[in-house]
């Protein structure tokens, strides 16, 4: 008789930004008024870069012709694509990583989730606590929690971030093997310092730990004292796995390319103590179950790698930093705590309430939609996180429609 995974009996019934479009639908489909606006989920909202763009069309005219065709191309992705990672983002910061450390995929979604597969169902995992679910869930499936029981999942080292420390990045108090890092954070904006990260790798080394860095919103990184990857902290290349990704940074969320670096120092152990190739295990792993990113978007990849892709970026980001700018605007008329918005698209408020009653309020009172802070774990709870991912009109409209309400519950 066949059985599934028990492994997904114990994940909550939904995705959280599933769960929320639901509600969203089933409360718009019963009250009739003025659309709703999302400040919820982070999806773009502008178009692709013209660089992007006019590369996609010109790869899209290479399929045409038999000469210049492409069919299956190297999973890990196009060498012209991984060097113009490799200069842009590590050489140009005096970082030493390989082309061949450079994995191109589909999304860092994928990537911090699929990861997981590399290491034993007894990896202790830790990860700062709110934080972005799919990291807990992946690990939930691949087995390495226990049962779901008062908002935590069991076995799971959790590291509280509020208030009360300024949502700063901590460390685990106990030895772990697997950290989840997000920096810029998912959902509270906080970027780690370099003092933080170097206490970080330190930690790792001195325990033996895996580092999984989430660099998606690295792009919006204003201030030149913070890193934008962990690699420019001396030794993290013998500790560190990073993913990154052009969904937020240049608008791929609908073309899906990311990548992720894996360095040929990091060694870990088998059951028997011998050592292996992290990089080799991935390739391993990514040449068995992924055929690649599609050669068109690859090319506009490389495009914004350029130094005219960048710039284009830098425009596409200030665009939605001005947003949170905006939104933090108001928010300083009010007496709510909050963080981001300032070097990443989400502000983070503490509204020292249930985070679904405070979601259900605002869209039936607002008809805005925000993202409830208990979906992001335990410490989430008492917050709601506020997307900055709109067109500047749907901000406007939707800050008119809170003030009056923010105004009134926590007016400072």
């Amino acid at each position: 008789m066949t059985t599934i995974n028990n492994n997904f009996l114990k994940l909550n019934s939904s995705y959280l930004f599933s769960r929320i479009a639901s509600e969203v639908k089933t409360y718009d489909s019963k009250n009739a008024g003025a659309p709703i606006i999302s400040l919820g989920i982070g999806d773009v909202t502008q178009g692709l870069p013209s660089l992007a763009g006019q590369a996609m069309v010109d790869a899209i005219g290479d399929m045409l012709s038999p000469s210049t065709f492409r069919g299956y191309g190297p999973e890990q992705g196009y060498d012209f694509l991984r060097s113009a990672i490799v200069q842009s983002q590590y050489r140009s910061r005096n970082v030493d990583i390989d082309a061949d450390e450079i994995f191109v995929s589909d999304g860092a979604k994928s990537d911090t989730a699929n990861i997981q597969e590399l290491f034993s169902d007894a990896t202790r995992i830790a990860m700062n606590d709110p934080v972005y679910p799919v990291y807990v869930d992946s690990n939930v499936i691949g087995g390495r929690t226990g049962k779901w029981v008062d908002g935590r999942y069991e076995g799971v080292v959790y590291i509280p971030i509020s208030s009360k420390n300024n949502y700063r990045f901590l460390l685990p108090d106990v030895p772990v093997d697997l950290i989840y890092v997000c920096s810029p954070n998912n959902p509270t904006g906080a970027v780690a310092t370099k003092e933080e990260l170097q206490r970080l790798v330190d930690f790792a080394l001195d325990c033996g730990a895996v580092i999984i860095y989430d660099a998606a919103y690295e792009s919006f990184i204003r201030d030149p004292r913070f890193p934008r990857s962990i690699y420019e902290i001396p030794r993290a290349c013998e500790c560190a796995i990073e993913c990154n990704s052009l969904s937020k940074s240049a608008g791929f969320t609908g073309l899906r390319c990311a990548y992720t670096v894996v360095p040929k120092k990091l060694q870990v152990k088998d059951a028997e103590g011998t050592s292996h190739s992290l990089r080799d295990l991935w390739l391993r792993r990514q040449t068995t179950k992924f055929n690649g990113v599609a050669y068109p978007i690859q090319r506009a990849a490389a495009a914004m790698f350029t130094p005219e892709g960048q710039a284009q970026i830098r425009e596409l980001t200030d665009y939605y930093l001005k947003n949170a700018t905006i939104i933090r605007a108001l928010l300083d008329e009010t007496s709510l705590e909050f963080s981001g918005g300032l070097h990443a698209p989400y502000i983070w408020i503490n509204v020292k309430q249930d985070s679904w009653e405070c979601f259900r309020m605002l869209l039936e009172e607002a008809r805005v939609v925000v993202t409830p802070g208990a979906g992001f774990g335990p410490s989430g709870e008492g917050h709601i996180r506020i997307s900055a991912f709109a067109m500047r009109e749907s901000v406007v409209s939707a800050l008119q429609r809170l003030r009056p309400i923010l105004l009134m519950n926590w007016k400072k």
